[in-house]
């Protein structure tokens, strides 16, 4: 990454600052706070000299402080934006109010230095020593306040009611910004607190939440048994009907739930859906700001930083077919290559690789717009020159079944014309292999499949990738009952827990099916979920330091509840661990797609980690070195 000329321009200007210790809290005089850095603060007012003795606007402007805080943004790709900077300008230009300095609050700066910490270890970089928690914040107790409260309130917005005369389970067919789809998603679950649940997966490039909600008998926990679904929208950002689709499907849940619905009762007790209605909110402003039926095809369509989400995923798929030559190797859980980290990955796709490592998802569909089929993996063609090519996975069968789950109900995915959105697709039942439509690396879907145990579809949901809001209520009436149906789809197969012979859960336990050569693993209780066709299968359990279990399976062709299959691991004891299956590689650990990988390569914040090229100095240092003897030598770690 190098900065623009603007950027490098600013950086020439910057100096490096002494340790100083902050004057005390006495009588100020406050003027208007004008930095451009810090113009969204949640206050408007300053004093000179500042906690870091800078006595003036320009003072400010030229030093290394104040320049850092306006290239971290680019320098941590996005992570902990704009949290780090508001909290950095809280020090730089205090906060003054009624002729006093106020200081930022010291539990805020502890929370986002936990937070934030790992994103400066991956490139190198050593805490600023102004957002030293202990040095220029203080307790509550000292009347403190928080510098991000701003922020955090522009999302709490003021309920609204429905029309006059109509239920509170009135859905408003309409196309919702950014505020108004947290302040939904908010409402809903607080509509719904002993089902639902919001949370935030992470930030967008430009700051904004990724913001989540969740259903479940007990949300918030996984429970030992209860499989996890993630349903994605609006990855492209002028792809909108999906991000509409998943707010509407959050406040029907809900309100079906509290009506009594049987079949949606059964649905959350016994399922964890979680639903991320925008993936990418700043393409969506970009779009949104051309309006429905003006917006290009792709304007909005890429992040804040030009970058495709459904192309900046790990390319898995190049190392599975690599790995498929050796007739003994078994695909699944795949490391991330380490060069991967040394290229531009964005934070929203950092975001969601962290969320997949944290919860054990089985189930997944992304929901995209700009034809009408359901695709399956792999996108990515065994033949790489070979732009479109038929390219299944091991688990063939059972995704064309996942994919007909959606289809199938889908009213305009079943009309015979082939004049409508989507025709093209119609003597293949509106499904398709991704890689026999149109070939592409970088995508979600392969990486869901080969680094976890998800299955992931992808759904175009209608050529028209920005629907006037008049179309909206027609697209939720073609797509309620095919997203549902897709769901309860993660309750076919087999499930069950891996235990020891004292009951002690076997954490990633690997559950293997003859003549299918892609592996599962449990969960951190022992329990696993195995999506399987209907059929007789082989599964056999293996860890290591245990004898493997083997054990035949049928699975009746209606049957629409996962079937229960345990396994108790009795310990080896002799000889070897045999239990992986295929080419050890060389070195300490291996690495072969059946071991855990390395930790390093895994972190979602772990981007540039490629080494310096004199082995001493980090890969950024060189944006500073126009400085001379005023480099901001407290940003390296000695």
């Amino acid at each position: 990454m190098r900065p623009s000329p603007p950027l490098f321009a600013m950086l020439v200007l910057a100096a490096a600052r002494p340790w100083c210790e902050p004057h005390p809290d006495a009588a100020a005089t406050c003027v208007d706070l004008q930095l451009q850095t810090c113009s969204d603060a949640s206050y408007n007012q300053t004093t000179f000299p500042t906690l870091l003795e800078h006595r003036s606007r320009v003072a400010v402007e030229s030093s290394s402080e104040y320049i850092l805080l306006s290239v971290l943004h680019h320098l941590l790709e996005g992570q902990c934006n704009p949290d780090l900077r508001l909290l950095g300008c809280a020090v730089l230009v205090p906060r003054c109010e009624g002729g006093r300095v106020r200081r930022p609050c010291r539990h805020v700066c502890e929370a986002l230095r936990d937070a934030c910490q790992p994103a400066f270890d991956a490139i190198d970089m050593a805490w600023p020593y102004f957002l030293d928690c202990g040095h220029y914040f203080v307790g509550q107790e000292e009347g403190c306040y928080n510098p991000l409260e701003k922020l955090r309130g522009g999302l709490d917005i003021v309920e609204e009611a429905p029309p006059s005369g109509y239920p509170p389970t009135f859905l408003r067919f309409t196309h919702h910004s950014y505020a108004q789809m947290v302040r939904v998603l908010k409402q809903t679950a607080a509509r719904c607190t002993h089902i639902a649940k919001t949370y935030s997966i992470g930030r967008s490039f430009d700051g904004r939440e990724l913001l989540v909600i969740e259903f479940s008998s007990l949300p918030g926990q996984h429970e030992l048994m209860e499989p996890e679904v993630k349903l994605i929208g609006n990855i492209h950002g002028n792809e909108v009907a999906g991000r509409e689709m998943l707010i509407y499907l959050a406040q029907y849940l809900c309100s079906e739930y509290l009506l009594g619905s049987a079949r949606i009762q059964r649905l959350l007790n016994t399922t964890r859906i979680h639903l991320l209605p925008s993936m990418n909110p700043d393409g969506y402003e970009v779009a949104a700001a051309e309006g429905a039926g003006y917006n290009g095809w792709t304007s909005g369509r890429q992040n804040a930083q030009s970058l495709d989400l459904n192309r900046n995923f790990p390319d898995l798929t190049s190392e599975y077919y690599r790995l498929a030559s050796a007739r003994s190797t078994r695909s699944g859980h795949i490391a991330i290559p380490q060069h991967y980290w040394w290229g531009k990955v964005a934070p929203e796709t950092k975001a969601v690789m962290k969320w997949m490592r944290t919860i054990p998802f089985v189930l997944s569909a992304s929901l995209h717009g700009g034809d009408l089929v359901v695709s399956y993996p792999f996108d990515f063609s065994k033949h790489p020159e070979e732009e479109k090519m038929f390219s299944p996975t091991p688990d063939e069968t059972m995704f064309k079944l996942l994919a007909k789950a959606y289809a199938d109900v889908h009213p305009m995915m079943m009309d015979r014309s082939e004049n409508r959105c989507g025709g093209n697709f119609l003597k293949r039942g509106s499904i398709i292999n991704g890689a026999d439509w149109y070939s592409f690396t970088g995508g979600m879907s392969d990486f869901n499949y080969l680094h976890s145990n998800c299955f992931e579809i992808t759904v175009e949901l209608g050529c028209v990738k920005f629907p006037p809001e008049e179309a909206l209520y027609t697209i939720w009436q073609h797509n309620k009952e095919p997203l549902l149906n897709f769901v309860e789809m993660v309750h076919r197969g087999i499930k069950g827990v891996v235990m020891d012979k004292f009951g002690k859960p076997v954490k990633n336990a690997r559950i293997l099916v003859k003549g299918i050569r892609h592996d599962i693993t449990t969960a951190p209780d022992g329990d696993y979920w195995r999506l399987l066709p209907p059929g007789s299968h082989i599964v056999v359990a293996q860890a290591p330091g245990y004898s493997k279990v083997i054990k035949k399976v049928t699975i009746p062709a209606r049957m629409k509840r996962a079937g229960r299959v345990d396994f108790i691991l009795q310990p080896l004891r002799i000889g070897p661990r045999t239990f992986l299956l295929g080419p050890r590689r060389s070195g300490p650990r291996g690495a072969g797609p059946h071991r855990e990988p390395e930790e390093p390569s895994q972190d979602p914040l772990g981007a540039r980690r490629q080494p310096a090229a004199d082995g001493s100095k980090p890969w950024w240092w060189s944006y500073f070195t126009s400085l001379g003897q005023h480099q901001p030598r407290w940003l390296l770690k000695y």
